[in-house]
């Protein structure tokens, strides 16, 4: 692999061509972007014998009115203020991961340290069925593509997967200590990383499967990329691996200087796959080229919030990248720190473009489609909106009494569905001021 360069790099600007460094009074061109995503048709052939169907036009989101009465399983008050409308409270001890059904945005799945995850309705926390079965903490829980299917895994490597309309388990699987899991964007294929090193792909519900060795340390975290051929692992030794799922072989890996100094934390990618932005202990975010899998783009902290109780030399060892993405619209990235620090970076001219400071450590944060707002949660248990454009904050909710684990964002960004360590997960209508 070559070094990287220490210049910076141009952005994703759509429509964009060439992503090119500037400096020295040259101008090198390092990435060459697809013309476009690839036939459906052709996906299918080369991920032998998964169709993979045309999506339907997107319904529109729940229409229905909140219940906010107090039921079963459901808070309809708390002490202090409370922004939600409805409250998940079956889960008996912290809730570490939520996900939304991609198609209608009306279920949720939840899963958490009671060794149970359940699947529930956001108009009202109506439990629909519970993902029984697990012997250890449920730490990832998602629907397929088409929200036909949604899977559950817990720490110890046991995966589930159930079929949503009938509410019956269609396959398990065993595999090591569970670090990531995530459904392809496009058809009925999990990926799940683990302890091992290992990045396991299973035709669902046949079982089907193909397993990616890394290096001899856990795959830490994971992504598929747009295209559907391509994933990107990212490894507890600071290594990037960008994986051909058809051919089970790497297609670049970046170690050394190009990889982290740290293990891996986090992996995002922009809409049409070209670029990759990956995280790390080692307080660093690195701008990749999905093309060429070259570093093109290398982010740190400019400075970090004074912590209290920290002794020399301290400072750093506490912080680290937790949470990153790309913006739709504008040629932006955001990356979220341990020390409370939300970066907004300009891919253009890899510059610092915003610094907007929390009170306590950024669990997540997410992209609002189609705008430069940025969803944040974090450990004080507050979900913050921040127009990336100003660094200004837009508003924050509040309801939780402990910290923020998770939270997923409906398509319309009318909902969000936060989970924590209070054993509840919370539906916030969001009413942004600027709409």
């Amino acid at each position: 692999m070559e070094s990287e360069s220490e210049s910076g790099a141009a952005a994703d600007t759509p429509p964009l061509e060439t992503l090119s460094f500037h400096g020295d009074e040259e101008i090198i061109e390092v990435v060459e972007l697809d013309p476009g995503p690839p036939d459906p048709d052709d996906l299918a052939q080369e991920m032998e014998d998964v169709d993979f169907e045309e999506e339907e036009e997107e319904e529109e989101g729940n229409e229905e009115g909140w219940v906010l009465e107090p039921q079963e399983g459901v808070v309809g008050s708390m002490e202090g203020p409370d922004d939600s409308e409805v409250t998940f409270a079956l889960h008996s001890a912290s809730v570490f991961c939520v996900s939304l059904d991609p198609k209608t945005n009306t279920l949720a799945v939840t899963g958490g340290e009671d060794d149970k995850a359940f699947v529930w309705r956001l108009s009202d926390g109506e439990l629909l069925f519970e993902c029984a079965g697990h012997k250890d903490s449920v730490t990832c829980a998602a629907f397929s593509h088409d929200s036909a299917l949604v899977a559950t895994g817990d720490m110890s490597g046991l995966l589930k997967v159930w079929q949503v309309d009938t509410k019956e388990e269609v396959w398990s699987f065993e595999a090591g200590d569970l670090e990531w899991m995530e459904w392809h964007p496009r058809a009925p294929i999990l990926l799940a990383g683990t302890a091992d090193g290992n990045t396991w792909m299973w035709k669902i519900p046949s079982g089907d499967c193909k397993t990616f060795q890394g290096p001899n340390c856990p795959a830490t975290c994971g992504r598929v990329l747009p295209d559907g051929k391509r994933a990107v692992v990212g490894y507890e030794d600071g290594t990037i691996r960008i994986w051909d799922l058809k051919q089970g072989s790497p297609i670049h890996v970046l170690k050394g200087t190009e990889g982290h100094q740290g293990p891996l934390t986090c992996v995002a990618t922009n809409q049409d796959g070209s670029l990759i932005l990956t995280g790390s202990v080692d307080c660093q975010a690195k701008l990749v080229s999905a093309t060429t899998g070259k570093v093109v783009g290398v982010f740190r902290p400019e400075s970090v919030a004074s912590q209290p109780n920290l002794g020399e030399g301290e400072e750093s060892e506490s912080n680290s990248v937790e949470s990153l993405g790309f913006c739709s619209v504008m040629p932006l990235a955001a990356v979220g720190y341990l020390d409370g620090t939300l970066a907004i970076y300009d891919l253009s001219a890899q510059t610092l473009r915003h610094q907007c400071q929390h009170q306590s450590g950024i669990v997540q944060l997410l992209w609002e489609a189609g705008t430069a707002v940025v969803y944040t949660c974090s450990l004080d248990g507050i979900v913050r909106l921040w127009d990336a454009r100003t660094g200004r904050l837009l508003t924050d909710y509040r309801g939780h009494t402990a910290e923020i684990l998770d939270f997923a964002l409906s398509k319309d960004a009318s909902l969000v569905v936060t989970t924590s360590g209070d054993h509840k997960a919370k539906v916030f209508c969001v009413q942004r001021p600027d709409r």
